[in-house]
């Protein structure tokens, strides 16, 4: 389970300096225990692979998305699961055309079985957002 995705609404986000230490203390844990897909995707995008630095379990405006390369403002969100739901579609909707107005950032979004079944085929899904 990801913090992100149990914020009720965007207007709870916080950016004062106790909720962005636990918010940042919450992501380095995720990078610990990545999920199958993240993990899968991770090893692909690090170390400059497609020629632009991802940071994983990235925070952003008070959230925490999956992957963030700053000099191209893209983020790629591994959508499982859980994110399949009506409820977290329209959260995800929400928290993206937030995160795209405030932070004038792109997505790109990966279905965790696409990584799983072909993983080059999600990094090319990435590597068309890079263009």
């Amino acid at each position: 389970m990801h913090l992100r995705d149990h914020t009720p609404s965007l207007q709870h986000l916080r950016n004062d300096a106790p909720s962005l230490f636990l918010l940042t203390t919450f992501a380095r844990r995720m990078r610990k225990a990545p999920t199958k897909s993240e993990a899968l995707l991770w090893s692909q995008l690090r170390g400059r692979k497609l020629e632009a630095r991802f940071r994983r379990q990235a925070v952003l405006g008070g959230c925490i998305v999956d992957f963030y390369a700053a000099c191209e403002k893209l983020v790629v969100e591994v959508d499982g699961a859980v994110h399949r739901t009506p409820e977290a579609r329209v959260h995800d909707a929400r928290r993206q055309a937030w995160l795209e107005g405030a932070f004038g950032v792109r997505f790109v979004r990966v279905d965790a079985e696409l990584v799983e079944r072909d993983v080059l085929a999600a990094v090319e899904r990435v590597r068309e957002a890079l263009r």
